[in-house]
This record gives C-alpha cells, sequence and structure tokens, in this order.
C-alpha cells in the first residue's frame, strides 16, 4: 500500500484532492493511504519515513513548501514530491529539491491521474531498500547506497551519509545486523561497517573511503574483511587447489595480499 501525505493550507484544495485520490483508487485499484496537513511545520513535526508520495503546497503562511522540502531532502532523498502552486515562477525553484513534478492549481482530476499513472508506473516495484531511524533530530530514511559507513560512538552508532553524520541510539550489534544482510556492506573492525562500494583504496591497515575518511581494519577482521572485498572488487576466482589443506578462501586472501601493493 501506498502512503501518501497532502500539504496544503487551504481546505477546499485538501478536499478535492481527496476525493481524487479516492476516485483514482477506485478506478485503478491502487491501494493507498494518506494524510493530510495544513502546513509544512505539521508535516515535519509528523514526519514519517514511510511516506511514498507527498502532494505539498509551495505557497504556505506558516512554513512554505520550499522550506519544508529543503527540511525533508535532509531526512528523506527518496520520498516522491509534487509540487502544488498557483505561480509558474516556483515551478524551476521546486526541481532544486529533486520534485517528481509541479501541478497548477486548480488541479483537475484527469491532470492528477496522468500525474499519479506516470508516478505509479516509474517507481512500482522498483523501490530501492533503505536504512530508516529516528534521533533526537528527526526522523531518517537514507538509501542503503548512501550510506558510506557505520562507527561505534560510546554505546550507540553514528551513521554517515550524503555529507551528514547521525547518531542512531543503537548497538553496533543491532546496527551491523540490519546493514550487512546488504550484499554491499561487510565488517572491517568491531567499531565499523562499511559499504563497499565507497572503499577508493588501501594503505596498510586502513580503509581509504571516496569521502576522506580513513577506517581501520583489525587483525581478527582481516581476512573475512579481505575476502569481501575482493569478491565485491570482482578480482577473486574459484580455482581448484591441490593442496587439501588449502581452501579456496586461503586462496582469495593470499591472492588479495598479492595485489595489495597496487592500493598502496
Amino acid at each position: 500500500m501506498f502512503k501518501i501525505a497532502i500539504c496544503d493550507d487551504e481546505e477546499i484544495l485538501i478536499h478535492t484532492l481527496k476525493e481524487n485520490l479516492t476516485r483514482y483508487a477506485t478506478e485503478t485499484g491502487v491501494e493507498f493511504c494518506y494524510q493530510t496537513y495544513t502546513d509544512g511545520s505539521e508535516l515535519l513535526a509528523k514526519y514519517q519515513p514511510d511516506l511514498d508520495l507527498i502532494f505539498m503546497d509551495i505557497k504556505m503562511e506558516k512554513l512554505d513548501g520550499l522550506k519544508t522540502a529543503e527540511e525533508i531532502r535532509k531526512m528523506d532523498s527518496t520520498v516522491g514530491l509534487v509540487f502544488l502552486t498557483s505561480l509558474k515562477q516556483y515551478v524551476w525553484k521546486g526541481y532544486e529539491y529533486r520534485a517528481v513534478n509541479y501541478l497548477l492549481k486548480p488541479v483537475k482530476y484527469n491532470v492528477l491521474k496522468m500525474e499519479l499513472d506516470r508516478y505509479f508506473a516509474r517507481y512500482q516495484g522498483k523501490e530501492e531498500p533503505y536504512f530508516s531511524f529516528a534521533n533526537d533530530s528527526g526522523k531518517y530514511k537514507v538509501p542503503y547506497k548512501n550510506l558510506s559507513h557505520a562507527e561505534t560512538s560510546r554505546r550507540n552508532v553514528l551513521l554517515y551519509f550524503d555529507g551528514q553524520e547521525q547518531m542512531i541510539y543503537k548497538t553496533m550489534k543491532e546496527v551491523s545486523s540490519l546493514l550487512l544482510q546488504q550484499p554491499q556492506f561487510a565488517c572491517c573492525h568491531k567499531s565499523f561497517v562499511v559499504n563497499l562500494s565507497f572503499v577508493k583504496s588501501l594503505e596498510g591497515l586502513e580503509l581509504i573511503l571516496t569521502t576522506g575518511k580513513r577506517i581501520p581494519i583489525s587483525q581478527p577482521k582481516r581476512k573475512e574483511f579481505m575476502v569481501k572485498l575482493t569478491d565485491y572488487w570482482g578480482i577473486c576466482y574459484d580455482v581448484a587447489v591441490s593442496d587439501p589443506g588449502y581452501s579456496v578462501n586461503d586462496y582469495r586472501v593470499d591472492l588479495f595480499n598479492g595485489f595489495w601493493h597496487l592500493f598502496l
């Protein structure tokens, strides 16, 4: 079921949009639920990171749609944004916040239907996996591909993504159990889980990420991590090994050691 939010300070528009959404659901069989908000600050205060699509007025008295969108994008880079406006000069501004589209008021049903058809055709069944969490700063929905790494911080964990670092009030064991379900993540140290797509190079027992961050590789984790990294980079191959005491994983580690100098 798709979750939709409507944010507009005009009650008449909210009512009309709800009626049109109900009509669309009846005609197409698409299941969705919706929540309504009368200003941007209310939407932010009650924001849920599992939203799929937001219809939002640009010009609202308390907190306008553009400022609201800016704050939403700090928490959620995947939710669809459709701006509602009667002012054409705001259209291009809206695309700065990766808006799906904009609709001019008053929104007619045939226009709304075309927009929803486009949206569902584009995104239905194609949602990328994401990591959701909440802390004192707000609620976040971050695509796994955007998370560079997680790092233990006292009894909690720091998550690094999109140039930000945010605290999550869970243990590394809890966080890593979720991250390591994704094929691009690996544990290089008891205090770090790394997104392998962010690994730029290696220096000794340190990873250099594309963000510039240096992360240690611990001796206990070294062998397992090297196997996963070399597999991810695609430079390891299963081979027949004549020595029965010499496993394929041993070969992979030795192969990695052979390539190690390439990344110094």
